[in-house]
């Protein structure tokens, strides 16, 4: 993971391909830390080929996840692969279920954005296909990006329960 601090270059750096998605995870989290970013933001449509098992990224989530006041906010609209694909994000968002609050949205599937936003550090996949995105470089950017969650957050309910109950 990258220990360095976030600069302009870190946000003009394109995203292109898994491992570079990977990476510009691991240092929004990391930068989260430092930053000591109150809110986190994470939307998919499904968080199907997301890293959220990736243990860095857990790592600087956990320390984030214990600084006071913090919040996660995840929406999609669905988690139904989660649980069986990402057992240690699930555990980890059991462990700091205070911290998270997710939505499912009713937003049809493809109108729903893949992004991280976490103040300076966001980064939004425009093509999720080929891994490919960007970090959203500045304040408006991020405000405008934040506005499109807020929509979604209106079209949603709670959704991706801490504990699945079955008959």
């Amino acid at each position: 993971m990258s220990t360095e601090p976030w600069t302009d270059s870190n946000a003009r750096a394109p995203i292109d391909g898994r491992s570079a998605f990977t990476l510009a995870l691991r240092e929004a989290a990391a930068h989260a830390v430092h930053a000591r970013e109150r809110e986190l933001c994470l939307v998919d449509p499904d968080f199907e080929s997301w890293p959220l098992d990736d243990g860095p990224w857990l790592d600087s989530m956990t320390r984030w996840a214990r600084l006071p006041d913090r919040r996660l906010i995840m929406v999609a609209s669905r988690y139904d692969t989660l649980p069986a694909r990402c057992a240690r994000f699930c555990t980890w968002r059991g462990t700091y279920a205070h911290v998270v609050q997710a939505y499912a949205t009713e937003v049809e599937f493809s109108q729903v954005p893949s992004l991280m936003l976490a103040g300076a550090t966001s980064l939004m996949l425009s093509d999720r296909l080929r891994w490919r995105g960007v970090h959203l470089s500045t304040d408006k950017e991020v405000a405008d990006w934040r506005e499109v969650v807020d929509a979604l957050l209106q079209r949603s309910e709670p959704g991706f329960a801490v504990n699945l109950m079955g008959l």
